[in-house]
């Protein structure tokens, strides 16, 4: 299993992909202060003399007036303890902060329905996360601060260059706080710790297992396996629809553009929560079969869920897909001349038209790329050159028509009056080397983290059951 605090929480940032599971239980400085703890408008409260005068005999020290009047909350709710585990207090501040790592990745306003429920997550997730921060502690395993702060500052330079300075202002630009990622960074290193001395040493791998993986890899050669993001929940006949109506609510805000990565991270019971859902490359056959027949169907970039699978439900995001040992043709480096015309304001669709066709004309009859430079002065037509280009980063509709291309030819002309008419010469290609396929090596750690997932799982159960945890 690798074991990388480094790569699970550098996961593509959105800075919300940071978000992870549970948190800080401390109170923040005043200008720590979460966006999400502060009234929209203070509504001012009147107080009656009787209220506010001091008992009798006693001199007020401070000249207050006996009538005033409170502005704002009387009993902040940051300040409050909502969970107590086995002696450490959870705040609504720590809530707050954790829940605005994952809504500053939403591009869209979260309902407050849906902001309380993403507080009930969070808090499950501060508990686990508290939980192993203890049980380390525990098994004189505890995380130094120095450590913490070494990979802070890892994060800081990979999201921010080198001036950790410009991730604090943005933790606190929306509501969050470094404390309370620090205190995320410290359970993850924890629970690797306890990893690597509870679980990992009693997992077993025989060769026999793997050398039969490598033979069932080699005769599934050519054929494809695929890379997808999960957020799975486990469901009982008690709490069904009530994990189905979470699992609702989690696709259609990741249909409006929520982070999956954040998502993943926070409401995911999966061990793959840790890396935002990812699952690595892995064939159909050794996923439920819900989720073998919708990946099936679906293309790079579509969602789908909630898929009922055995022990809960999940929604699953193609990532990417590939042909087993076999090289994948998208990872071919192209050169490519990119001819475009475009369409002064105000013409005609008539006008269009025909300039558009006549574009058509003119690129059916090039025969090289030396001959797309003419249409410079024929057509008055842009000409750039873009060399060193990997299929796999451009639209999947032209990675499937420029990999089928031979040297000299083009795509058909694509575009719009408004943007620009265009076509892509392939002017030459660089096709991937086979890789070989997975080596003996590689197998024995896919089956060991495979193993220790499972084994985690169990682990991290008993821990909860083990705690003395105490809700406000």
């Amino acid at each position: 299993m690798a074991f990388s605090t480094i790569r699970r929480l550098a996961a593509p940032l959105a800075l919300a992909g940071i978000a992870a599971t549970p948190t800080i239980a401390q109170a923040p400085a005043a200008d720590q202060t979460p966006a999400a703890a502060q009234p929209e408008t203070a509504q001012p409260r009147s107080v009656g003399p009787r209220q506010a005068s001091v008992a009798p005999g006693m001199a007020n020290p401070l000249g207050i007036p006996d009538s005033f009047t409170i502005y704002g909350s009387e009993n902040p709710n940051e300040r409050s303890a909502t969970a107590i585990v086995n002696g450490y207090v959870i705040t609504g501040t720590d809530i707050d902060q954790r829940v605005r790592l994952v809504t500053a990745a939403s591009d869209t306003e979260v309902s407050p329905e849906e902001l309380q429920r993403l507080r009930v997550q969070v808090l499950r997730n501060l508990i686990d996360e508290t939980i192993k921060v203890q049980a380390a502690e525990g098994l004189d395993m505890a995380v130094e601060p120095a450590e913490i702060e070494r990979t802070y500052q890892q994060l800081a330079a990979q999201n921010f260059g080198q001036n950790p300075e410009q991730m604090d202002v943005y933790l606190r630009s929306v509501g969050s706080s470094p404390a309370a990622l620090k205190r995320q960074i410290e359970g993850e290193i924890a629970w690797e710790r306890l990893l690597r001395r509870n679980v990992t040493p009693f997992i077993d791998v025989a060769a026999e297992e793997v050398n039969g993986v490598l033979e069932r890899l080699e005769a599934s050669r050519g054929t494809e396996e695929y890379r997808l993001g999960e957020i799975y929940m486990n469901a009982t006949d008690e709490n069904r629809e009530a994990v189905i109506q979470n699992m609702q609510r989690i696709m259609q805000q990741l249909e409006q553009g929520g982070s999956f990565v954040a998502y993943a991270r926070q409401f995911s019971e999966a061990t793959t929560a840790v890396v935002g859902g990812d699952t690595g490359f892995l064939r159909l056959e050794t996923l439920p079969e819900p989720m073998a027949q919708a990946a099936r169907q679906m293309q790079a970039g579509q969602l789908v869920g909630p898929l009922e699978i055995p022990g809960g439900f999940t929604i699953i995001y193609l990532i990417d897909k590939q042909q087993v040992l076999s090289a994948d043709p998208r990872d071919a480096v192209l050169s490519l001349k990119q001819i475009s015309i475009s369409f002064p304001a105000g013409t005609g669709q008539d006008a269009a038209n025909a300039r558009i066709e006549e574009f058509g004309t003119f690129i059916q009859s090039l025969r090289t790329c030396a001959d797309a430079e003419g249409a410079r002065e024929a057509l008055g037509a842009t000409v750039v050159s873009n060399d060193g280009i990997p299929a796999r980063q451009l639209p999947e509709q032209l990675q499937n028509i420029l990999l089928n291309l031979q040297i000299g030819q083009t795509t058909p002309p694509f575009g719009s009056a408004e943007e620009g008419v265009r076509v892509l010469m392939l002017c030459g290609r660089d096709d991937p080397e086979d890789t070989g396929g997975p080596t003996f090596d590689s197998v024995m750690s896919s089956l060991e983290e495979e193993r220790i997932n499972k084994r985690a799982q169990r682990y991290l159960r008993d821990l909860r059951n083990d705690a003395f945890i105490e809700y406000n």
